[in-house]
């Protein structure tokens, strides 16, 4: 373990998967994969939104953001997961463990806004048609954007500082792949328990706050849907909302078990997994989500391939 002269953590392990010596190789391939794929299939969304015309509504205006969010999101913990399976080394300086811990927190409580944000779109297409192209004009959508990466960085900066400003004396040995919040603070010396509280708070209030929103979005959307008389009318304007849906499931379902609870309750062995699920495995299904499920997308993608292929010829 590295410390200073005072006997301060200067540096931590991440444990990560190195109870499977076996299977090093076949987790690097399977991780690299899916960053890949991740990165690939976020970057097509972003790309194909900025160049097609029909896809400049302040709906697909956020999922461009959304899927450059899952792009940064998954960047910040599975290249470093991939250094530590190719070296056999899991050390990460206290610096490198509070940076990533910040940009995690970041672009998490950034996506839990954006959420919101496409939440509100979604009702005020639904329950306020006449009125959208008011309520989702280009200066509110920018200022929803500006307030969810505002609130984002707030977040990261607050619980990092909080955490790290706290006393690390050992053990340096972190249960986890990555400087997730739970495990670093059960590394910290003496009694955390107004800690733990402080940041309990603090992860319900960016968690609970937009996901009540949601909720309340969708509950009028849902009285609206129904008092569509014809069913073709019904089945379009939910088809609007169920990827949406979908992400807002995968995404809040995680991240309230995680974060939302006492320190006691980490287990080591099944917590990451979960973690693995939200932090890696939810961005690559964004993408798939979103092109599968919605017409636009698919509708955009080929004709950008028409476009592509009449040039070549």
């Amino acid at each position: 373990m590295s410390t200073n002269t005072s006997g301060v953590v200067r540096d931590f392990i991440l444990v990560g998967f190195s109870h499977l010596m076996g299977f090093q190789g076949l987790l690097f391939a399977l991780f690299l994969t899916i960053h890949l794929l991740t990165v690939v299939g976020n970057f097509l969304i972003v790309a194909l939104v900025s160049v097609d015309a029909k896809l400049h509504s302040p709906m697909y205006f956020f999922l461009r953001i959304l899927s450059a969010l899952e792009i940064c999101y998954t960047s910040v913990t599975v290249p470093l997961v991939l250094h530590h399976l190719r070296t056999g080394r899991g050390r990460i300086p206290r610096v490198g463990c509070a940076l990533q811990m910040f940009f995690f927190l970041f672009f998490g409580a950034t996506e839990c806004c954006l959420l919101a944000a496409m939440a509100y779109d979604r009702y005020a297409a639904i329950c306020t048609p006449l009125r959208y192209p008011l309520l989702l004009n280009r200066r509110v959508c920018l200022q929803l954007a500006a307030g969810a990466w505002t609130c984002g960085a707030l977040v990261g900066l607050g619980h990092t500082s909080f955490i790290f400003s706290l006393s690390f004396c050992g053990p340096n040995e972190i249960p986890h792949f990555f400087c997730e919040i739970q495990p670093v603070l059960q590394l910290v010396c003496g009694d955390t328990s107004l800690n733990e509280l402080q940041i309990i708070l603090a992860a319900a209030l960016i968690i609970l706050c937009p996901f009540g929103l949601i909720l309340v979005s969708y509950g009028k959307i849902l009285a609206t849907i129904v008092r569509i008389p014809s069913a073709a009318g019904r089945r379009k304007a939910f088809s609007t909302c169920s990827s949406h849906l979908l992400v807002v499931s995968l995404f809040y379902g995680t991240a309230i078990f995680i974060y939302i609870r006492p320190k006691a309750s980490y287990d080591p062995t099944t917590d990451p997994l979960l973690s693995l699920f939200y932090a890696v495995v939810t961005p690559i299904l964004n993408p798939v989500i979103y092109s599968l499920r919605n017409a636009d997308v698919k509708a955009a993608l080929k004709r950008t391939l028409r476009k592509m292929s009449s040039k070549e010829m």
